[in-house]
């Protein structure tokens, strides 16, 4: 008999915690309920919040932009970024070929 209306205790509570979790809570805000006034010192310190946000996104240094799947994707093996470097590289020139003796040279001997 006890283990009966222990197993019915259980049961009850089983189904009645998924209830008492959808009841509204004093601390929730429901849907097209008005914040709560706010003390001056609340809003305060959530402008003094917001500077230092912005400040700190200042001190944030720009990031290259960087593409670790170009490799993946070229159609010959090389990244886009490769690709740019060799573009602004200028080509070399070409040198003029030495000669063995300079007439000029001989000349004076």
């Amino acid at each position: 008999m006890k283990t009966k209306i222990a197993g019915l205790v259980a049961v009850i509570a089983m189904l009645a915690g998924p209830a008492w979790a959808q009841m509204p809570q004093p601390h929730v805000q429901g849907p097209g309920e008005q914040d709560p006034n706010k003390t001056r010192s609340q809003i305060e310190s959530e402008k003094d919040a917001e500077r230092a946000y912005k400040r700190s996104l200042g001190n944030i240094q720009e990031q290259k932009a960087g593409d670790p799947w170009g490799i993946a994707r070229g159609d010959n093996g090389t990244s886009k970024a490769s690709d740019k470097a060799a573009a602004k590289a200028s080509p070399a020139k070409p040198k003029p070929p030495k000669t063995a003796a300079k007439p000029e040279a001989s000349a004076k001997q």
